[in-house]
């Protein structure tokens, strides 16, 4: 098992959002950065991330993990190009 850093704006996509999505998780899209992509791209099922807010208390608020490998995605722009789903597992 690996472990990752995953980050978010909290008024972009917050912890308590990703926890309303429960066991169904939520797929990060929309990442434009190519290594952070990559690294999406290397998460396997059951690894786990830490969860944290950018900008806005700059703090880890909660663990989660990987619930399936990442998913090709066609992109909408060419920023956007893969996937992967985490669900939560603690604060």
């Amino acid at each position: 098992m690996n472990y990752w850093l995953v980050k978010s704006e909290p008024s972009v996509w917050s912890w308590d959002q990703q926890v309303a999505k429960g066991a169904k998780g939520e797929a990060w899209t929309g990442v434009r950065n190519f290594t952070a992509r990559q690294n999406l791209v290397n998460m396997k099922k059951g690894d786990k991330a830490f969860f944290y807010h950018s900008n806005e208390g700059k703090e880890i608020v909660g663990i989660a993990r990987s619930s399936r490998k990442p998913i090709p995605i066609r992109p909408t722009r060419p920023a956007s190009s893969s996937a992967s789903t985490s669900r939560p597992t603690s604060r």
